[in-house]
């Protein structure tokens, strides 16, 4: 019989688990810094590539580092979750050699739906991007084995709590 893990066992191992098979996020270099119930932290370093026709790094390469903390913050407690809408505001710019952080929080849990802030910053902590994101929760685990949790918050086997709602 397998053993109950915690919630921060269970983020964690969402965590690596999704960032070994995230080709993207090694192709520009994103660092998963940290996950934890509710939370992640992903930073890459602007490389001279990632700059648009004005020398600023593409907000493309932005959007992708917040939506890599959204993505590692809502697949956490091991139900594959899905991004159902995201937007990003642009507060300033970041340029090649910039190391920006990627902040992600839950705001709201209801059901299979979940909001999501990102707070994209630089290394002297100044605002770059504020992304703000919906998730929805879908068949499957990115573990491949359900887990248990041993904590009191919803048990991480998306089928049993979703069936539990139900009646």
């Amino acid at each position: 019989m397998k053993e109950a893990r915690s919630l921060q066992q269970i983020a964690e191992a969402c965590g690596v688990t999704m960032h070994e098979k995230d080709r993207m996020a090694r192709l520009l270099g994103i660092a998963l810094d940290e996950v934890a119930p509710g939370r992640a932290r992903v930073s890459m370093t602007v490389r001279d590539d990632m700059a648009n026709s004005i020398g600023t790094c593409h907000g493309g390469i932005i959007f992708a580092l917040a939506d890599c903390a959204f993505a590692y913050s809502c697949n956490r407690r091991n139900r594959k979750t899905v991004a159902a809408g995201a937007g990003i505001d642009f507060v300033s710019a970041a340029r090649p050699g910039d190391r920006l952080t990627a902040i992600a929080e839950e705001r709201a849990l209801v059901g299979r739906t979940g909001i999501y802030v990102v707070r994209v910053v630089d290394q002297s902590d100044g605002l770059v991007a504020f992304f703000r994101g919906r998730a929805r929760g879908v068949a499957g685990t990115v573990l491949s084995e359900p887990e248990e949790s041993t904590d009191s918050e919803e048990s991480a086997a998306p089928e049993a709590a979703e069936k539990s709602k139900k009646r």
